[in-house]
């Protein structure tokens, strides 16, 4: 089940042996032993290990972005540059948790005494991660999470067993106490078991949304809390710009990071009619220009995006490509004729394929953006400042970046609404999902 599969050849590479339920069991023993270090250590003292954790990423970066690059495909400057945004969320954190979890006054009305709001650890959690970011989704789920003092099992994807191994290492490395972060090959059946577990306190899951549904249907009978981070379909909206290629180079970027493998991806381009012409042919030829040469994760990723493909070419969308679909490589293309009509409008594309959609005006653009179960991210171009402001308000999503692309950082939380999940990660709210605000009222 966890096997390294090289997506370029398609040759296993190696392989781990799956948990047994021992094993499993004895993971999240460790886990729950080492919540008293949690509990009785200082945020200081948490803080200092996380920021030894960034250094040994910057030190190990080449063998972390190898890893990458051989389980999943990933250029290898895009895999360097994960591992170099893992660096800045550990080190985030390790500059703020001291700030972000001090004691929290209370101005009392209701009488005399005092009171504060206390952050404290809920004990340990189970974290439930994807492929498509091996380093990145684990950092930015655990850097905050080992701050506060909770502790960690973690299921990587199949896909990323070397990676998961290398990063316990890590963490152990960076002088983390054993059990604060336990790597375990486990399968779903063992998963849902560690769920119900009364000793895992929470669960923070990056995936799809049947993973997602599964996990919180589980989660919810067990009065788990669930983070969860799915699917999207984020649009790239153009309303006004003096500079239509500063644009396409940004709606290229958007598209084609990770090969298209994001979930925050541009994925549907919403272009107003007076500039969609223009905008399709500069687009399509930089996009196919662009062309990263990478394979997808995998040659079923490569078929599943080709049925999509397939399916709305059949309903009448033009597809502008020159690539050869082989194996796991999938080439860049371009989608035309689309309206929210299409069966392909409501889907996420996990690859170098983007969908342009025409737009009569400002509404219609608003509306077509919004006509989507999705709601990670979004982009909106325009040069008009009180457009700017007025449609970001508009759109439907839990994150709007204006006028700019790959804006990411640790202090910025990340997080979507509708069928892409909820609760957020990065920056000040992701130290506040998985925390016991207690409340601490003296009457003096």
């Amino acid at each position: 089940m966890y096997a390294v599969t090289d997506p370029t050849t398609g040759e296993i590479t190696a392989t781990y042996p799956t948990a047994t339920d021992a094993e499993v069991s004895a993971a999240v023993d460790a886990a729950h032993a080492a919540t008293a270090w949690g509990r009785t250590g200082s945020v200081a003292e948490r803080a200092a290990l996380l920021r030894r954790l960034g250094e040994l990423h910057t030190e190990r970066r080449a063998e972390l972005a190898a890893s990458i690059v051989q389980e999943m495909g990933k250029p290898l400057a895009e895999a360097e540059g994960e591992v170099d945004f893992c660096a800045d969320i550990y080190g985030y954190y390790a500059d703020h948790a001291e700030e972000y979890l001090a004691d929290e006054p209370i101005g009392v009305v209701s009488g005399p005494g005092t009171a504060v709001i206390r952050r404290s650890p809920v004990g340990a959690l189970l974290g439930i991660m994807p492929w498509n970011f091996p380093a990145y989704q684990v950092a930015r789920f655990a850097a905050p999470n080992l701050a506060i003092g909770n502790t960690i099992v973690l299921k990587h994807a199949p896909q990323c067993p070397a990676t998961a191994a290398l990063l316990e290492k890590l963490f152990a490395e960076a002088g983390f106490p054993a059990g604060a972060y336990v790597n375990v090959y486990a399968t779903n059946e063992q998963i849902a078991d560690v769920i119900a577990d009364p000793r895992i306190q929470g669960v923070s899951l990056t995936g799809s949304e049947r993973a997602g549904s599964a996990v919180a249907e589980i989660a919810g009978r067990h009065l788990k809390k669930v983070v969860l981070e799915l699917g999207g379909s984020d649009p790239f909206i153009v309303l006004a710009t003096d500079d239509l290629d500063a644009v396409v180079e940004s709606a290229v970027a958007a598209r084609l990071d990770n090969t298209g493998q994001a979930c925050n991806a541009a994925k549907r381009f919403v272009v107003l009619d007076h500039l969609h012409d223009a905008f399709v042919e500069r687009f399509t030829a930089k996009l196919l220009a662009g062309e990263t040469g990478a394979p997808l994760s995998s040659a079923a990723a490569a078929e599943n995006l080709g049925r999509q493909v397939d399916a709305a070419v059949a309903q009448g969308a033009t597809l502008h490509s020159t690539g050869e679909r082989r194996g796991a490589y999938f080439p860049a293309g371009v989608l035309t004729g689309l309206t929210t009509e299409h069966a392909a409008a409501r889907e996420e594309l996990f690859g170098p394929v983007a969908m342009v959609f025409t737009a009569s005006d400002e509404e219609d653009a608003v509306r077509i953006a919004n006509d989507t179960p999705y709601g990670l991210g979004s982009y909106l171009f325009t040069n008009d400042p009180s457009q700017a402001e007025r449609v970001a308000d508009r759109i439907e999503a839990g994150m709007v970046f204006v006028n700019g692309v790959g804006a990411e950082g640790a202090e910025l939380p990340f997080g979507g609404v509708k069928r892409s999940g909820f609760g957020r990660e990065l920056g000040r709210p992701g130290i506040e999902e998985f925390v016991n605000k207690k409340l601490i009222r003296t009457i003096v």
